[in-house]
């Protein structure tokens, strides 16, 4: 899954995005629903650049893909049209069948945080479209990506905001 097994995984990757106006509202911000797609997207070319692990290729070979089941978002400040933005996605929870990814968006100089995005994930079977147990490999490398400073809490979500927000506001 990893081009070297000796380094060490990124476990907090992050990219630069272009908000394109095709996905803003008549505001010109970007429109809440393309958020997901933002986010989403982000965390896809992350898992390909950071890991080498194309996700259609490994659900073809377990038979098993993860499925959105869940999301917790909050819009703080618009992104908006023309505007390039910073997404980081983070592992911060996993069990044995499911995990939970954090998409943070700010903006280029890391001083505003625009969206929090918690995501869940089942592992589900393509035969039976059951939950099932990640494989070993799988809960190998997500106890490597796991981010232990982000405290993981179900009904956390509005707290993590607040200090996220705190935390990008003092960096600027």
């Amino acid at each position: 899954m990893t081009s070297d097994i000796n380094q060490p995984l990124v476990k907090e990757p992050e990219g630069t995005y272009f908000i394109h106006f095709q996905d803003c509202d008549a505001l010109q911000h970007l429109n809440n629903a393309r958020y997901f797609d933002y986010f989403l997207n982000a965390r896809e070319e992350h898992t390909a650049r950071y890991y080498n692990l194309n996700l259609l290729e490994q659900a073809r070979r377990l038979q098993a893909q993860w499925v959105i089941t869940n999301h917790q978002i909050a819009y703080l400040k618009p992104a908006d049209h023309g505007h390039r933005v910073i997404i980081q996605t983070r592992l911060i929870h996993f069990d044995n069948s499911s995990l939970v990814i954090e998409g943070v968006m700010l903006n280029e100089e890391k001083n505003q945080l625009k969206a929090l995005l918690w995501t869940t994930m089942r592992f589900v079977s393509l035969q039976t479209g059951k939950p099932t147990d990640h494989p070993d490999e799988l809960m190998d490398m997500l106890e490597q990506l796991d981010v232990a400073h982000v405290p993981y809490d179900a009904d956390g979500f509005q707290g993590r905001v607040k200090k996220v927000n705190r935390q990008a506001r003092e960096q600027g």
